[in-house]
């Protein structure tokens, strides 16, 4: 569970959360939506322990996360950010083993090496183990940095925008592989992602979280939240929920 309690965050000498308080059901697939400039990923980096609040605290598994040393945190959760740097000549498999680094610290062992050979498998990484990530195309680059996170082996995994200039074929394909990585038995994650399509959250998420100028609107399970009221009201635009062959899809009117 993630518990968040009257959480303010200012940067730069702005406010960007205002007094959110939020709990987060662990083994969920939770998105989070809004218009842009809402705090969608203010939150999830203070979710993350990488940005310290003005006031209030964020508790994962009933840890407070700013109180931790950041080798800590980083056996609790996993953070992909939205841009992603490559080192020149770096290949998948290699950079699939980052997401170990903060279990060996630069020894790794054999277990960590089998995690690593499970997060390409699981990835359909394989046949690309030994390409270097730079020659990639822009979802199997996406998917190999997914992979590296699902190594780090973090009962929590947080996703700014992992869907960011993909075509539909990888959207599909990443958000089925998270989605399987979630629910109630043994060994599956619990993940938090910020996303812009409202159809792909309406599908997968489980739980939404909609924000707007810094605050929570609305949270809880995603009927609940991806309702044609509700997102017109997010993004001041008028929007339509239909069903098309049995899936919820958002549509402008």
């Amino acid at each position: 569970m993630i518990e968040i309690n009257n959480l303010s965050v200012s940067r730069d000498g702005a406010r960007i959360l205002h007094d959110v308080t939020l709990n987060v059901p662990p083994g969920r697939l939770a998105a989070i939506i809004g218009p842009n400039g809402a705090g969608k990923s203010t939150l999830l980096h203070c979710m993350a322990g990488l940005l310290p609040p003005d006031c209030g605290q964020v508790l994962v598994n009933s840890r407070n996360i700013h109180a931790l040393s950041e080798a800590r945190r980083a056996l609790i959760l996993s953070l992909l950010t939205q841009a992603q740097g490559t080192i020149p000549r770096l290949s998948v498999q290699d950079l699939v083993a980052f997401g170990r680094w903060p279990h060996h610290r630069g020894r790794p062992t054999a277990t960590d090496r089998a995690i690593t050979a499970k997060a390409l498998a699981r990835f359909d990484l394989d046949q690309l183990a030994t390409r270097n990530v730079e020659t990639l195309s822009g979802g199997q680059r996406q998917r190999a940095f997914v992979a590296m996170a699902y190594a780090q082996s973090t009962p929590w995994m947080f996703l700014d925008e992992p869907l960011a200039a993909l075509d539909p074929k990888y959207v599909r394909d990443i958000m089925d592989r998270l989605r399987d990585m979630t629910g109630d038995k043994t060994g599956q994650r619990s993940i938090a992602l910020v996303l812009h399509d409202l159809s792909v959250a309406a599908r997968y998420a489980d739980f939404c979280i909609a924000m707007k100028a810094g605050r929570i609107i609305a949270a809880g399970p995603w009927r609940d939240i991806v309702t044609s009221d509700l997102l017109s009201d997010l993004y001041d635009t008028p929007l339509r929920v239909a069903q098309l062959d049995g899936v919820p899809v958002v549509m402008g009117l």
